[in-house]
């Protein structure tokens, strides 16, 4: 018998997230012989860019996408007419097919779960992928002075509650996040109800690659640099680096403006003719990291970062570039130093640049690592096995 999954996301298909979070575990999970029903919400301009690629994508996988328009404003007015929405599709699905399981990408789509949870007794994953209410407060996106944010701050994290006590089981992206939750009153006998499943990479695609440039000393960084990312941090670094190395490139591999980054160098006093600053596809990043000796992310250590787990580290273990990172995010520091990938340090003060510089590492332990902790492969076959827990 066909098991009908609905697999609700408020992150878009055309999105980077969605192609690289998302449609790669439906992809391996179909292959276990579950029939998955994708509800996503797409902006507009990624949705025209992008909506050839990923139709394809599920009709070559038998995933039955159902693409959705983002509304952005107003603010908040806008998501629940996005809930709405949603649940119309949920309802719809259910009716046709006859669903087994919901599995909720974050909170907004655990709003569905839980609902049809109580009312008609279908299963309910919670993939919270984070402290989604502490992240918008911590992002400065909620700001609790204004008693509207309060209200839904409060709001979400009475649900969260429920979504945890009352999902069938729930995924934690670090074990620092689980931890935290397993130590609130009440909430001990959680344990063996939440898994830890990091945020994978397709080791397929992120593999070293040949270096053809011995002579430039190149640190990289990987990605949008948003909310979290510290740039005047790492452009900090950057600038102490150069004692050391003098002719010292950093390559931004971004779809940002890169006028955010020249300007912030300019105000450093650094000579804008270091910076290599363009975008990429998905297919060509191997290619255009070849030459880089290190990489580096630095994000804004906050109570909600302890369940964040930033995709960029298990793609840049798996090319076997080692990683200069902060503490204090997730179990980002302890990866680094379990699999020996990169170094970890404090953000304070003076960097401590000759220690990055003085370590040796080994790119196939790097890989070995990545390949370890961040396998796709491995994070479909722990999501399968949840699925046969509940369904």
């Amino acid at each position: 018998m066909v098991k009908h999954v609905l697999y609700l996301s408020y992150d878009g298909m055309t999105d980077p997230l969605g192609q690289s979070q998302v449609l790669p575990y439906i992809i391996g999970l179909t292959k276990a012989g579950y029939s998955f029903h994708l509800v996503s919400f797409e902006k507009p301009d990624r949705y025209n860019e992008n909506r050839l690629t990923i139709e394809a994508i599920c009709r070559e996988n038998n995933i039955d996408w159902h693409p959705l328009k983002y509304t952005k404003r107003p603010p908040l007015l806008s998501t629940v007419w996005d809930v709405i929405k949603m649940r119309r599709a949920a309802m719809r699905l259910h009716k046709k097919h006859g669903l087994s399981l919901i599995h909720c990408r974050s909170y907004i789509s655990a709003l569905i779960g839980l609902s049809f949870k109580r009312k008609k007794g279908i299963p309910f994953l919670f993939d919270m992928r984070g402290f989604w209410a502490d992240e918008r407060v911590d992002g400065g996106l909620w700001n609790l002075d204004n008693p509207v944010y309060k209200w839904v701050y409060n709001f979400f994290k009475k649900k969260e509650q429920s979504f945890l006590l009352d999902s069938d089981h729930s995924v934690s992206l670090t074990h620092a996040g689980k931890t935290d939750i397993i130590q609130r009153e009440g909430y001990a006998h959680l344990d063996s109800q939440i898994s830890v499943i990091p945020c994978c990479a397709d080791l397929k695609l992120f593999k070293p690659y040949e270096r053809d440039n011995d002579e430039q000393f190149t640190i990289g960084y990987l990605g949008s640099l948003g909310t979290w990312y510290m740039l005047d941090e790492m452009l900090l670094f950057f600038r102490q680096l150069i004692d050391y190395k003098p002719k010292a490139i950093f390559h931004f591999l971004t779809k940002d403006n890169p006028s955010q980054i020249f300007d912030k160098a300019k105000e450093m006093g650094i000579e804008i003719a270091r910076f290599i600053v363009e975008e990429s596809t998905r297919a060509d990043l191997p290619f255009k990291t070849r030459n880089w000796d290190y990489s580096i992310f630095f994000i804004l250590p906050s109570y909600s970062k302890k369940s964040s787990s930033p995709t960029k580290q298990g793609e840049l273990m798996g090319l076997g570039i080692p990683i200069i990172c902060n503490k204090g995010v997730g179990d980002v520091d302890a990866v680094v130093e379990k699999f020996d990938s990169g170094i970890a340090m404090e953000l304070e003060g003076e960097f401590d640049i000759e220690a990055c510089l003085n370590k040796v590492y080994d790119k196939q332990v790097i890989v070995n690592g990545a390949r370890h902790y961040f396998s796709l492969e491995q994070g479909v076959i722990n999501y399968l096995d949840i699925y046969k827990q509940i369904i």
